[in-house]
């Protein structure tokens, strides 16, 4: 009685995606990784905890980007045995780690930033001003590599506005170095490290509660439940519908189940071809699961709100 739908159309596309998706990651994984050993070797020499905050949080880029990487790879194998769906919600898995990872980076930065208030050292302007224009130009590089992927993926799109961020970041120590430069005033320098820390903070806030609410199986944000609904009650046939759930089965993949009441019968395979269709280009929901129940009598189990 249930109606899946064919995916194999997506499965050519994909793989020409996943290549050059693998050298965006490869290209950005190498150029941060050379970036964040520049950063703190020039940080430690110059003194500047603005160019370590920023070393420490490009480092938690290149372990963001590996995680994001290994779970595009993992999230496109094909589904096994045990693992019916595949391992596509590794890619919200990668999402919660990415953003825990930032905090435990943040929460070190914030230890030093805060000592360094009470004893400022002297910093090199100069290092810190060339050291993170060059940031500015391998952070925005890297993310244009991810600007195509970013509006369909989640996961791509996380390591997209991350590095992104990045950009602006190292152009907010450009500015600091500047400022340290002309006012010889030691403490802009743990100052703007502070306000890093903040920026950073408010960001992968964002980043830890949706992916903390997707691997609870909430409806994607993009998706409004009551259209859906009012949409899937409109279909001609159906009399009621219940038993209704959407969730995410990775970061650019939602699934969706419902038991339909059609008393006039089964509707037939048309139907669920362009239920399916619709669905998928209407709300982006890629796997509906559909049953349908002609009500002889019997009331279905599943048929009350409260039953999961």
């Amino acid at each position: 009685m249930g109606a899946g739908h064919d995916h194999s159309h997506h499965h050519g596309h994909n793989h020409g995606h996943s290549a050059a998706r693998g050298r965006a990651f490869a290209i950005a994984v190498c150029l941060n990784v050379a970036f964040v050993i520049a950063e703190v070797v020039a940080g430690l020499a110059s003194g500047s905890m603005a160019l370590l905050a920023d070393a420490g949080h490009n480092l938690s880029d290149v372990l963001s980007l590996l995680l994001a990487w290994g779970a595009s790879v993992l999230a496109a194998r094909p589904p096994s045995a045990r693992f019916t769906y595949g391992l596509k919600s590794s890619s919200i898995l990668a999402a919660i780690a990415n953003a825990a990872l930032l905090w435990v980076a943040l929460g070190a930065i914030l230890v030093e930033t805060i000592r360094r208030f009470s004893d400022p050292p002297e910093v090199a302007g100069w290092t810190m001003v060339v050291v993170a224009a060059i940031g500015i130009v391998i952070n925005a590089a890297s993310a244009l590599l991810f600007a195509k992927g970013s509006k369909s993926d989640l996961n791509i799109r996380a390591a997209f506005l991350h590095l992104l961020a990045d950009a602006a970041v190292s152009a907010g120590v450009v500015l600091a170095g500047i400022a340290v430069i002309l006012t010889g005033e030691q403490l802009i320098d743990p100052i703007t490290s502070l306000l890093i820390t903040a920026v950073i903070a408010w960001g992968s806030w964002g980043l830890l509660r949706d992916s903390s609410k997707m691997a609870m199986l909430a409806v994607p944000d993009a998706i409004d439940i009551d259209e859906v609904r009012r949409f899937l009650a409109s279909r001609p046939g159906v009399s009621a519908l219940h038993d209704r759930h959407i969730w995410p089965m990775s970061t650019t993949e939602t699934a969706l189940t419902a038991h339909f009441v059609m008393p006039g019968g089964h509707p037939g395979d048309a139907f669920l071809h362009e239920l399916a269709h619709d669905l998928e280009h209407g709300f982006g929901i890629v796997h509906p699961t559909i049953q349908i129940e002609t009500h002889s009598g019997k009331e279905c189990a599943l048929e009350s709100d409260e039953r999961v």
